[in-house]
């Protein structure tokens, strides 16, 4: 996790909070080279928020909380960054992952993986 995303991800929390998270989700990505607290602002202010709103939840923490108990719930399950993919199939009650994919990946490689893991026998499938 770099050092600017936490805050990212608590203003992406403050801009649900006015309906707009999908868009300021789509503004950070865009540019991530802009992050900091002055720039969270600004993008606010580029989707529409109300900034003065925005800004006093941002500053306030009052999704601190929130997006800690996420990443804590990520890193228990082996998320070092994002985006990350499990690639699993399915016992009789759950879900058993084969393949862990962190970054952004071609399609290429989930189309071979999926594929290989639907030619191999159904017990090999499974890795405990």
């Amino acid at each position: 996790m770099h050092p600017q995303a936490f805050k990212a991800a608590e203003a992406a929390a403050c801009a649900g909070d006015q309906g707009k998270f999908w868009q300021m989700h789509d503004q950070l990505f865009s540019n991530q080279h802009a992050l900091n607290p002055s720039n969270l602002s600004l993008h606010a202010q580029a989707i529409g928020l109300n900034t003065a709103s925005f800004q006093q939840c941002l500053f306030s923490g009052k999704h601190e909380s929130k997006v800690r108990e996420s990443f804590n719930i990520g890193s228990n399950v082996g998320v070092n960054g994002t985006p990350t993919f499990f690639v699993g199939v399915t016992t009789s009650n759950s879900v058993k992952v084969v393949k862990v994919l962190s970054g952004a990946q071609p399609y290429s490689v989930f189309k071979t993986l999926i594929e290989n893991l639907l030619m191999s026998p159904p017990n090999d499938r499974v890795k405990e």
